[in-house]
């Protein structure tokens, strides 16, 4: 299971809504902090470090691993040489995600500092970087990578980018993140735009736990971080509970019988090995619903994809067996519709695969 991660920005809050909001990510499960240090221009030095200092402090207290987003124009306001990390561990950073690129030989060597800062390199920029970073032995233990986000609407990377690019930074098996957005109306990032941050433009108006979703199912991305603050408390929560191997979908639900309702929610649900290009079929609840009674209900004349259906008493070997539909199709009277699937997470059937575990969110 990846790891979540929300993000700050000190310099457009109050340190006590900070906290506040440290807290609660805490309580639903998130054990990363991303700052972001790019805007520390014509700001006296002295100050944005014992600004970051205190948060930091707190985060860590909090049991947060605190990620700095900084670029070689950070390091020269800071003074920082790529040889020496000692002004970033001091300021609390447990890995820098850098932006901008040098030119390879620096990331490899900042991977070998003695604090044990993790280098985080930029994922969606350049995927020859990576290959010069890794000719110059780097220390991979503490290489590591990220995705961009994107404030402004229209400018986010589409999926065949992102499965690109995440694909390489998996040929040298490096630990890969991106960013989902919340949907709350006043969510800030750093910069004076309130249009989202996330990775993917798809994302951008997409309910947080489906951005989250996707992203699992993709299969490519480690960790998976809120670009934007503040989440609310649902949305935090959403987070949680799909961070799983599994993949979870949204049901509409019809009015359903108890052991319908149990063959949704209490079964262990897997896509059959030999699957269907008609439906995704979970057999096994059809062996311990046997003896129960399936009536007949809901039993539209055609199916149509979304739609989820128990086989009914009327075909006694395959009764209690669940389907998702992915194509329409005629329904002779076997099948129940017991819900079905909102229409925006039908993308997700493309990437289930055999085996692969599902389950239904109540």
């Amino acid at each position: 299971m990846g790891k979540l991660g929300i993000s700050l920005y000190p310099d457009h809050s109050h340190i006590q809504d900070d906290l506040r909001y440290l807290d609660m990510a805490k309580e639903y499960g998130f054990t990363q902090l991303f700052v972001c240090l790019l805007n520390c221009e014509n700001k006296v030095k002295e100050d944005v470090i014992a600004t970051y200092q205190v948060l930091n402090h707190a985060a860590k207290e909090k049991g947060f691993e605190v990620i700095f987003d900084v670029s070689p124009t950070v390091f020269d306001f800071l003074d920082i040489n790529y040889e020496n990390l000692m002004i970033l561990k001091n300021m609390g950073a447990d890995v820098i995600r850098l932006d901008e690129s040098f030119h390879g030989f620096e990331e490899a060597i900042m991977t070998q500092n003695p604090y044990g800062i993790k280098i985080e390199i930029n994922a969606s920029v350049s995927d020859c970087l990576v290959d010069q970073i890794m000719s110059y032995q780097p220390s991979a233990e503490n290489l590591i990578t990220c995705h961009n986000y994107y404030p402004l609407r229209y400018s986010g990377l589409g999926v065949d980018k992102m499965m690109k690019m995440s694909q390489k930074m998996k040929k040298y098996q490096l630990r890969t993140a991106a960013f989902i957005s919340s949907q709350t109306q006043n969510a800030f990032g750093p910069w004076p735009l309130s249009e989202g941050l996330c990775t993917l433009e798809m994302h951008r108006s997409l309910p947080i736990d489906l951005q989250l979703r996707h992203l699992k199912a993709m299969g490519c991305i480690d960790d998976i971080r809120i670009g934007n603050a503040y989440a609310s408390e649902f949305e935090l929560k959403s987070c949680q509970r799909v961070n799983d191997s599994k993949f979870f979908f949204n049901l509409q639900l019809e009015e359903n019988s108890r052991i319908e309702n149990e063959i949704i929610y209490d079964f262990d649900h897997h896509v059959r090995g030999d699957m269907s290009d008609y439906m995704i079929r979970s057999t096994m609840p059809r062996i311990k619903v046997k003896n129960e009674i399936i009536s007949a209900h809901h039993v539209n004349p055609v199916l149509h994809r979304g739609d989820v259906v128990i086989i009914n008493d009327s075909l006694p070997r395959y009764k209690g067996e669940l389907h998702i539909c992915l194509k329409d199709m005629v329904n002779d009277g076997r099948g129940n519709v017991v819900g079905f699937i909102p229409k925006r997470e039908h993308f997700l059937f493309d990437y289930l695969k055999s085996w692969q575990r599902f389950a239904f969110l109540r």
